[in-house]
């Protein structure tokens, strides 16, 4: 059985499609049996797709995040996943506060104790990439 992951950000449009796509990547090229999804805190764009300069850097990457589209963290998410991973604290509390009682399921920060900037606000969106690619080595390191 496929070890889940979900990934959260604020909006499901940057960071955590970024990081679910490149989780999966690196998972797949490690040969692990590992399922990701990404989630937002909001619903401000839900069903929309990533945003278009997230895209664009990605792409340039080698990781293709058109298909994805952005959805809503859920109760049901703490039972349909291993491992939820958040883009910075903030998410972190939003997460933490929609945990259904008696839950155990593990929370913790994407980036180990760093936040990773949102670059729809930051416009950085190559860090953030770079960011969620390190923190992605590290993870599937500790999968393996």
């Amino acid at each position: 059985m496929a070890y889940r992951i979900l990934v959260v950000c604020l909006g499901n449009i940057c960071r955590s499609p970024t990081a679910e796509v490149v989780l999966r990547d690196r998972a797949r090229a490690a040969g692990l049996d590992v399922e990701v999804d990404s989630a937002g805190t909001s619903g401000w764009h839900l069903g929309e797709p990533p945003h278009r300069p997230m895209i664009a850097t990605a792409r340039q990457s080698g990781y293709d995040l058109s298909p994805l589209r952005a959805r809503q963290v859920s109760e049901q998410d703490f039972f349909a996943f291993d491992l939820i991973l958040v883009a910075d604290r903030n998410n972190l509390r939003d997460v933490e506060l929609r945990r259904p009682a008696g839950n155990n399921t593990p929370v913790r920060l994407l980036a180990d104790d760093a936040d990773v900037p949102d670059p729809y606000y930051t416009g950085d969106y190559i860090g953030a990439l770079q960011i969620i690619e390190e923190a992605a080595d590290k993870l599937i390191a500790q999968l393996q």
